[in-house]
């Protein structure tokens, strides 16, 4: 993450909050993992900071996603992921076989974006589209 910590001290402070530990640890972690659920930034975070507890990353995250620093997004039907707000738009590709999460630009899903901007006058936010089905891996592993 590009993110100064000077830039996130003045931040914080302009909005009356202070960089804690707490919150430097979780930023880094979101950034370390790049596409986490809260409890393995929790993980991530307790091996530097054993204090820390899964309602402080939750309040953390929140407090991060309302300075604008990281976003969420729902894969299914568990937790969200975060992921840091500098990266570019993207779509989520989940696999269904491995579980692993991949990113195509968000121009890849702009034939949809259009039509359904067209058809349906709807504008759609890619940021939180997550695409469900198979990667290549695991096709050719079933092919196989």
């Amino acid at each position: 993450m590009e993110t100064a910590p000077t830039d996130l001290t003045k931040e914080l402070r302009a909005k009356g909050y202070r960089l804690t530990p707490q919150r430097q640890f979780v930023l880094q972690a979101v950034a370390n993992l790049d596409h986490a659920t809260p409890d393995a930034i929790c993980e991530e975070v307790r091996r530097t900071a054993r204090g820390v507890n899964l309602s402080t990353v939750y309040r953390t995250l929140e407090l991060l996603e309302e300075l604008g620093l990281v976003t969420h997004t729902h894969l299914g039907h568990g937790a969200q992921i975060y992921h840091t707000a500098d990266q570019p738009a993207h779509v989520h590709l989940v696999c269904r076989g491995c579980g692993r999460i991949l990113e195509a630009a968000d121009s890849a899903a702009e034939p949809l974006v259009q039509r359904l901007l067209e058809d349906y006058g709807f504008q759609t936010d890619v940021r939180h589209l997550a695409v469900f089905g198979m990667c290549a891996e695991c096709r050719s592993r079933e092919q196989e």
